[in-house]
C-alpha cells in the first residue's frame, strides 16, 4: 500500500502543498475529494456522522479513523476515552500530532486485547468488510471487540440508485455478485493506489448478516439512500 490517503492527510496537516485526492470505483468515474473534508469539525459533518457521535458512549474504538476528526471530537468535546485505529501509518501519525491520546496503526482483524462500549465505523463503515464473502469474518471480529453491553455504530449507502432502470422501473444490475461490491481506487499527486475491495450494503442485507452473527440491529437514521445502524450482542 502506498498510503496515498495518508500522504494527502500528512501534506494538508503540515501545509506541504496538499492537493485534492481523486477517487473512482468500478461503477463510477473520477471524483474529487478535497483533503480538508477529512478535517471537518462537528458542525461541518453530515447528519449521520453527528448522530453517530452523539450516540457514542463509554470507551470508544474509532475504526478507519483517517485524520481523526471523529475521535478528536469525542475525546475533546465529549471527554470520552477514544482509540483511533487505521491501516494508514501517515494518518495515524497525524492523529497523534492533532492530540489524539490513543492512536494505533493496525488492521482491525489483527487488533485485539481490548473491548469497547462503542465501536464506530463511519463514512461508509461497511466498506471495510470488502465483500459479502468476508462479511461474517468482520462481524465476528467486531463481536469480540464490543463489550457485552456495548454497541457497534455503522453507516452505509444503498447504491442501487446508481444503476440504470428500464421503463417499468426494473434495475439493470451486472451479473456476477452483489451490486454493492466495488473496486475502489485512490489517486494523489500523479500516483495511484492498487484497487481495494469496498462494500456498500443495503440495510436488509446488513440486517441478515448481523443477525446471522449473533447481533441485533436497529436502523437509527435514514438520509436519502444512506443510513445509520446500531448493532448490539444478542
Amino acid at each position: 500500500m502506498k498510503d496515498l490517503m495518508g500522504k494527502a492527510v500528512w501534506d494538508y496537516f503540515h501545509n506541504e502543498n496538499p492537493e485534492d485526492l481523486q477517487t473512482e470505483t468500478s461503477i463510477s468515474e473520477l471524483d474529487e475529494l478535497p483533503v480538508n473534508y477529512l478535517f471537518r469539525d462537528f458542525e461541518e459533518m453530515n447528519g449521520i456522522e453527528q448522530k453517530a457521535l452523539e450516540l457514542a458512549q463509554g470507551k470508544v474504538l474509532d475504526i478507519g479513523a483517517g485524520a481523526g476528526s471523529h475521535a478528536l471530537y469525542l475525546q475533546n468535546e465529549r471527554d470520552l476515552d477514544v482509540l483511533a485505529l487505521d491501516i494508514s501509518p501517515k494518518s495515524i501519525e497525524v492523529c497523534q500530532l492533532r492530540g489524539i491520546k490513543k492512536a494505533v496503526c493496525e488492521n482491525m482483524l489483527n487488533f485485539s486485547g481490548e473491548t469497547f462500549d462503542t465501536v464506530l465505523l463511519l463514512m461508509n463503515g461497511t466498506g471495510i468488510f470488502e465483500s459479502l464473502e468476508k462479511i461474517d469474518t468482520y462481524l465476528q471480529k467486531l463481536h469480540t471487540l464490543v463489550s457485552d453491553n456495548g454497541q457497534i455504530i455503522i453507516d452505509s449507502t444503498d447504491i442501487l440508485y446508481m444503476f440504470d432502470r428500464d421503463e417499468d422501473g426494473g434495475v439493470y444490475i451486472p451479473a456476477g455478485g452483489y451490486y454493492g461490491e466495488l473496486d475502489y481506487i485512490v489517486h494523489y499527486k500523479g500516483e495511484s493506489e492498487d484497487p481495494i475491495k469496498w462494500l456498500y450494503l443495503d440495510f436488509e442485507t446488513l440486517k441478515n448478516a448481523a443477525e446471522n452473527n449473533g447481533l441485533t440491529i436497529e436502523k437509527v437514521m435514514q438520509d436519502e439512500d444512506s443510513y445509520l445502524a446500531k448493532l448490539i450482542k444478542k
